[in-house]
């Protein structure tokens, strides 16, 4: 899920989305009229207007993760992703995620972190849920297990649908990226899959997991497409984007894929229909909407996007070494394109170390009055010092929040 790769390795633990920092049946025929065509006058460029630091947000995981008063919860995660439920509570989602114990200053080596044991168990995702602003309560980890030897599961984006089209019953969809252990440079696991998994409400039991867009028989692992690294709601349709771990081989930067699903289907694998430069087919191989290695133009298998209007705007870490510490942002009138940009690059405020940011995340359930919400992950590059460094320093494998506000580009 990240953005370089050679420079972001972690450390066999399996510490997860640091990976790209840098560097079929015929659908039922009562569907929703295509809406891709957008009309001139509702789109225009948009770039970021204001960007500043939330420290509430941001304080408030620190404050939930260090509560000694708890054991075996979430101490530390990255690829950060939310839902808001019916009943008004956040359900927060990440990937690789350290449980158990955190102690107070100072840390064995005499520092003023917090700090937990080397031995706090890590799982490859977690759940966690809010309530009125307030971290409440870890969801029992893995919610979601591994399905096979050697494989897992991260959970992607998320959203309440109803549980079939036409049902007043909801249920929560979240997309979840399987990964298959391999040998370099594919150190975080080879894409194999895009799943998708089915919560109850409001207990969030999960009822099933199926598997809608299966990778394993393409031959070249950077050219494998996993979906849900964002989702938009639009005229019955949910669009799903992906992306693929170009920057894991030898490309320069991965590529943007979407597809669309009609609401209530997110569930049902020939319900689901992919870009393939020309049309929508639900079937065969999706064609990138963004990605050009020779205008070093892209994305990292990571990224959001949101709409404003009649324009969406994508949020991933820039190209080049830039991606480190940099956000840009993409526009387009379209979820197929032609997308625009890079509009403009933002920083990344980051903790002492040899620290990066990766996996900005939109989070609409945390966004109000005009102000988008957006967080990225943060974690050490180094991979032979990584595990230490997180253990020693608690704070530092935890996401981090800003609010912005869109404006037209001038």
């Amino acid at each position: 899920m990240p953005d370089d790769v050679r420079a972001r390795q972690r450390t066999g633990t399996g510490l997860g989305l640091l990976l790209a920092l840098v560097l079929g049946a015929v659908l039922l025929t009562a569907l929703p009229e295509d809406d891709d065509r957008q009309d001139a006058d509702d789109c225009m460029p948009y770039t970021v207007g204001a960007w500043s630091a939330d420290d509430r947000l941001t304080g408030e995981f620190a404050r939930y993760g260090d509560d000694a008063t708890r054991a075996d919860d979430w101490t530390g995660g990255d690829g950060t992703h939310s839902v808001r439920l019916p009943d008004g509570r956040v359900l927060w989602l990440f990937s690789d995620t350290y449980l158990g114990q955190v102690y107070a200053p100072p840390n064995p080596v005499g520092e003023s972190f917090a700090w937990r044991d080397t031995t706090a168990p890590l799982v490859r995702n977690s759940a966690v849920l809010m309530r009125d602003g307030r971290l409440e309560t870890t969801l029992p980890a893995p919610l979601f297990p591994d399905p096979a030897p050697n494989q897992w599961r991260w959970p992607v984006a998320a959203r309440v649908e109803p549980r079939a089209p036409g049902s007043d019953e909801q249920v929560v969809r979240v997309l979840l990226w399987v990964r298959t252990a391999g040998a370099a440079p594919w150190i975080y696991g080879m894409p194999t899959a895009t799943e998708v998994a089915t919560l109850s409400l409001p207990d969030l039991r999960v009822e099933s997991i199926t598997k809608v867009f299966d990778q394993q028989l393409v031959p070249d692992a950077s050219r494998r497409v996993l979906f849900g690294t964002t989702l938009i709601e639009e005229d019955g349709w949910t669009y799903v984007f992906g992306g693929d771990d170009g920057q894991a081989a030898s490309r320069p930067v991965s590529s943007a894929y979407v597809a669309r699903v009609p609401e209530g289907r997110l569930g049902e694998p020939a319900a689901w229909q992919y870009w393939n430069g020309s049309t929508w087919a639900s079937g065969g191989r999706p064609a990138p909407v963004l990605g050009n290695q020779h205008k070093r133009t892209g994305v990292g298998s990571a990224f959001s996007v949101v709409r404003e209007d009649g324009t969406y705007v994508l949020f991933t870490m820039a190209a080049g070494t830039a991606g480190l510490t940099t956000v840009s942002s993409y526009w387009a009138c379209s979820p197929t394109g032609p997308w625009h940009g890079p509009t403009k690059n933002l920083p990344a405020s980051l903790p002492d170390g040899e620290v990066a940011a990766y996996n900005p995340q939109l989070h609409p359930a945390a966004s109000t009055g005009g102000r988008l919400v957006l967080s990225y992950d943060v974690n050490w590059l180094e991979p032979t010092a990584a595990a230490a460094q997180l253990n020693r320093n608690v704070s530092l494998y935890r996401p981090r929040f800003v609010t912005l506000t869109l404006k037209p580009q001038r």
